[in-house]
């Protein structure tokens, strides 16, 4: 299941990156977001959604939430 798909409010631990873009990978990797870290879907925007990993809170788009596999 990716990002895209998992449910609001619930943490889920990241599994993968599927994306072949580095600067993307080492973008999300900036964040904290790698396989092994938890992560939760905070809420639902029209164009993505706002995750929360560590402690901070970040707001991605549908093509980002689709490359994190949880």
């Amino acid at each position: 299941m990716t990002l895209r798909t998992a449910e609001e409010g619930k943490e889920y631990i990241i599994k993968s990156i599927e994306t072949d873009d580095e600067e993307l990978d080492a973008f999300l990797f900036s964040l904290g977001c790698y396989s092994g870290e938890p992560i939760t879907v905070v809420s639902r925007l029209k164009g993505g959604c706002v995750v929360s990993i560590k402690d901070g809170r970040y707001t991605i788009d549908n093509d980002l939430a689709d490359a994190i596999v949880v």
